[in-house]
């Protein structure tokens, strides 16, 4: 059977999917109460957990799982004797940092210049919408060859592990053959592309404090110990000079022996200025899929309007450091704790606490369903090979259901290519890449039914 009809199937329910991907955008999932409110996470579990029903899954329900949020949960029986096959999204997305940034409204799917602008439209809203188009193209097309489980998580971004304590307390929901994580992309639009590694994250927040309340700046200042200056100080001991993270007895030379990453298309997908050098050592390879990487995501300090001249006695920061496959999260957790307390200048008083922590992954890339997906990918992209690339992000998920499911096949695809920009201002969908995945995702899905009949 040839890949035409249900290609063409995929290109008509295409407006129907930007429909879709327009109200599911629209609601503003963040999942943080501190930022937006509960109700809006709420309310799109129900959309994509009605979008379910309406496709005839049943056992649909909400998991309330135990860092407060909801992953939604259903299941789509297939033909006797069927492998079932586990397809995961998120519907929770990054806050939209500086709206006005934006060159239009973050919670409102925009088409501009060949693309659809919006918060969650590539991670990974986005990627609900190719599970949903895959599935509908094969229910018109002969029906779907596998019993499929679909779970849509609803505290991804946050990292706080909500589904991952929830699939331990209950392995049977999840079980399946093999796995589909529709959270990654391709290399760059138009390559096909599976990611058989991400780095794990651990999240750490430190308060720094020299003082038992601020101090006129002029009367005390230069022998009173700052704590803004002590903060900075101390987040600069997380660098070498050249930018590579130095955390102390954290390893920070593996290599990278997969594709490669062109330095010069790298400084134009990270929108690197003019004059600017990129940071650390070895390939761009080595050090966004291979290596650990800091970064300080927040801090606290007084804005420069209405700050007065006065010495902090206290700050605040918030430190990511992303953990490569061969290292422990935990371990690297207890080095960067260690680091900060070693690091801290004048013997300021530091104190840490973790807020979030996933373990690195590493996928078999020599199992069947690779197979079965290469085929899928080449078919959905005329004359292009599926090619295997690393991911410098993290999904926690992924290695809770590799030990659950230790049979399993775990794939990764998805949208966010690095035209997408998630987690930053003015985030989009190729709806191009949309059709091809939707249709790559339902003939691999044949073809791995047609495998196990073999």
């Amino acid at each position: 059977m040839t890949a035409r009809p249900i290609s063409e199937t995929i290109a008509s329910l295409m407006p129907r999917a930007k429909t879709e991907l327009t109200e599911l955008v629209a609601f503003q999932s963040v999942a943080d109460p501190a930022q937006f409110p509960k109700s809006e996470c709420e309310a799109a579990a129900d959309w994509v957990a009605d979008a379910l029903r309406a496709e005839d899954f049943q056992d649909v329900a909400l998991l309330d799982t135990p860092d407060g949020t909801r992953s939604v949960y259903g299941f789509l029986p297939g033909p006797a004797g069927a492998p079932t096959v586990l397809l995961y999204a998120h519907y929770d997305v990054q806050p939209p940092l500086d709206e006005s940034a934006w060159l239009s409204p973050p919670f409102e799917l925009t088409e501009r210049d060949g693309r659809w602008y919006g918060r969650g439209s590539a991670d990974c809203k986005g990627g609900f919408i190719m599970h949903l188009l895959a599935l509908r193209a094969l229910k018109a097309d002969g029906g779907v060859p596998v019993s499929v489980k679909v779970i849509a998580e609803g505290s991804e971004e946050q990292g706080t592990g909500g589904l991952e304590r929830y699939a331990e307390a209950h392995p049977e929901l999840l079980a399946a053959d093999t796995i589909v994580i529709g959270d990654t992309g391709n290399f760059r639009v138009g390559l096909p592309t599976v990611t058989a590694t991400l780095r794990g994250m651990t999240m750490l927040r430190v308060t720094l404090d020299t003082l038992e309340g601020n101090l006129h700046s002029g009367q005390f200042g230069g022998a009173a110990p700052d704590a803004l200056a002590g903060m900075i100080q101390l987040l600069a001991s997380l660098r070498a000079e050249d930018g590579t993270t130095t955390v102390d007895g954290l390893a920070t030379d593996t290599e990278w022996d997969g594709l490669q990453y062109p330095e010069a298309d790298f400084r134009k997908d990270a929108k690197v200025l003019d004059g600017v050098g990129l940071i650390g050592t070895g390939t761009v390879a080595d050090r966004i899929w291979a290596r650990p990487a800091v970064t300080v995501i927040g801090i606290d300090c007084p804005p420069v309007i209405g700050a007065t001249p006065s010495l902090q006695a206290s700050a605040r920061a918030q430190v990511s450091l992303r953990v490569p496959p061969g290292q422990d999260s935990a371990a690297a957790t207890a080095l960067l704790t260690a680091h900060l307390k070693a690091h801290a200048p004048w013997g300021a008083r530091v104190t840490v606490e973790q807020v979030g922590q996933g373990q690195p992954f590493r996928a078999d890339t020599s199992s069947p369903a690779y197979t079965s997906m290469a085929q899928a990918m080449e078919a959905a992209y005329p004359g292009e090979k599926m090619q295997t690339s690393g991911m410098g992000g993290s999904i926690p998920l992924c290695n809770t259901l590799a030990a659950l499911y230790p049979e399993a096949e775990i794939l990764l695809i998805g949208l966010s290519e690095p035209e997408a920009q998630i987690h930053a201002v003015n985030e989009s969908v190729s709806p191009q890449e949309l059709e091809r995945l939707s249709l790559a995702e339902a003939l691999f899905l044949r073809n791995y039914a047609d495998s196990k009949r073999a």
